[in-house]
């Protein structure tokens, strides 16, 4: 009987920061020997250059930096061999991995399959490699893959054929709301069809608009799931490998994930919050709190993300500001006990469509006087943030931008945008899970007609669809790339989706403008959906 313990880093490294990922490495691997007992350690896919590193690739500084660190780290780890990611330059560039033992880089491993869907951009930047690599550690043989490696069939089939009784795979694996379920599946496939255990680490953390959600797992030769780490939690986990039985055990992992759909999109949305602000040195973070649900979650999670003291709110009304929205506003600043000011903008304006008057003479108001009040806050907010250092969070949703229901250099005014892959129908759900918390987000604002109340008695229904029809629609074109009449045939009204098709189409512009936001649907504006703006496609 041969058995071995080892450690899986589910831990962020974030991009670019090579010798702090390097620093991270050596304690992480001293902790796995000496409080584990680990004798191997895996770390997530291209540990010391970070994931996406993206055109950093393509400088050569950068890419020296890798290798350096590398090998310093061959010199330095003691007692603990290690399985470390970054970008290999040995003639061409490629995604590897290599094993240090016994202060030496033992081998490396080049990633074969490289995605180019979704959000992964590989092929630009890598070439693919070709070998199998299957290696002896404490008696057990293991094979080493990559994490799109697991999901064709071929790396792993190929790995067991040399021998592989264990499959180790690090990976960058961005999360989505129905990623960790696909992803399971998919190694529960693997593991039974080529009668090996998997012992899965990914990475962890936000990276711009991406979320890396951890949830490394354990999977057993017969598909069953031997351990689930939690989502979105640094955390070192001990494994052990029994090669008798090929059975993996969990040693003192925390107790499994069952938080709702909804607890996970919201920690994924606050760490988000969390590392985009402080991976980027901000101080802070400020947002305009409108009495409405979407301010109402964004101030929230700003505040779960970053303490009370990191956020600043300020309600900017006008006449047509409700009653309801000036009293709840100041209600949730004082429930979160976060900074709040009060800046009215009636006279600003005011004096700015005074200054207009003559060349609008003749014309009626319309939206662009709405517009005009949107871009006054704007202005005021990005002084604020200007003044105080403070990064700005904008609070508009999936919903809202697939349509246009913004106004550009008003409320798309941001940094950030924590809602930016979140449909209002989700921004309701999530909202009504964290107020059941704490009352942090006040039930009326959740209840209340949604209004942008930038004329009287006006309500989003004004202008679009109620959000339910709305999302179905939206859904169907963006992430189920349906047609019209697809979409019409499934049940929704011909000219609703028509007029909501054009909507998305013709709103391309703001997008290409809109801040970055965190992805959490299978299909997120920006780096995933990559639209024209000049098209004559309808």
């Amino acid at each position: 009987m041969s058995t071995f313990r080892f450690a899986l880093a589910q831990q962020d490294f974030p991009v670019g920061a090579t010798a702090d990922n390097a620093r991270r490495v050596r304690a992480l691997a001293a902790e796995a020997r000496d409080r584990l007992g680990a004798s191997l350690i895996a770390f997530p896919e291209l540990t010391l250059s970070g994931y996406p590193p993206e055109d950093l690739l393509q400088r050569p500084s950068f890419l020296q930096a890798c290798g350096r660190e590398l090998e310093a780290l061959a010199a330095d780890l003691e007692g603990i061999a290690a399985i470390v990611g970054y970008p290999d330059t040995r003639g061409e560039v490629y995604n590897a991995a290599s094993l240090i033992r016994d202060g030496q880089v033992e081998w490396t491993y080049h990633k074969q399959a490289l995605p180019n869907y979704t959000v992964f951009d590989e092929k630009r930047y890598f070439q693919a490699g070709t070998q199998t690599q299957v290696f002896e550690i404490e008696g057990v043989r293991v094979g080493m893959l990559v994490c799109e490696d697991i999901w064709e069939a071929e790396p792993a089939a190929h790995a067991a054929e040399a021998g592989a009784e264990l499959i180790l795979v690090i990976n960058a694996s961005p999360y989505d709301q129905r990623q960790a379920a696909t992803r399971e599946a998919l190694l529960r496939q693997r593991a039974t069809e080529n009668n090996v255990a998997i012992a899965y680490v990914n990475l962890v953390g936000g990276q711009d608009d991406l979320l890396f959600d951890g949830h490394s797992l354990l999977v057993q030769p017969d598909g069953s799931i031997a351990a689930r780490a939690p989502f979105f939690e640094d955390l070192l986990l001990g494994v052990e490998y029994d090669s008798s039985t090929k059975r993996l055990t969990a040693l003192d992992w925390p107790a499994p994930d069952n938080r709702s759909a909804e607890a996970v999109m919201y920690a994924g949305i606050v760490r988000g919050i969390r590392d985009y602000v402080g991976k980027n040195h901000f101080d802070g973070v400020l947002l305009g709190l409108s009495g409405g649900i979407d301010s109402a979650l964004t101030v929230a999670m700003a505040v779960d993300a970053l303490g009370k003291d990191k956020v600043t709110a300020v309600m900017m009304p006008t006449k047509y500001t409700s009653d309801l929205s000036l009293r709840e506003a100041k209600a949730q600043a004082e429930h979160l006990g976060i900074e709040y000011h009060v800046l009215p903008i009636e006279g600003i304006y005011e004096s700015l469509t005074s200054t207009l008057a003559p060349v609008f003479e003749g014309r009626k108001p319309d939206i662009t006087e709405e517009n005009l009040q949107s871009r006054t806050r704007g202005v005021l907010l990005m002084a604020m943030s200007n003044k105080t250092g403070r990064l700005l969070l904008s609070t508009g949703n999936k919903s809202e931008m697939a349509v246009g229901y913004a106004t550009l250099y008003g409320d798309m005014c941001g940094a950030y945008a924590p809602l930016k892959d979140v449909y209002k129908t989700v921004v309701y759900r999530l909202s009504r899970w964290r107020a059941a918390i704490d009352g942090a987000i006040p039930e009326v604002v959740i209840e209340r007609p949604p209004s942008a109340e930038l004329r009287h008695d006006q309500t989003d229904q004004d202008s679009l669809p109620p959000y339910d029809e709305l999302d179905a629609i939206l859904e169907h074109f963006i992430e189920g790339e349906a047609s019209a009449e697809d979409i019409i045939a499934a049940g929704h009204d011909d000219a609703t989706v028509r007029r909501v098709i054009r909507m998305v189409f013709i709103n391309e512009f703001k997008r290409r403008q809109a801040a970055p936001g965190p992805r959490v649907t299978t299909k997120a504006f920006g780096r995933e959906r990559r639209y024209p703006i000049t098209s004559g496609w309808r």
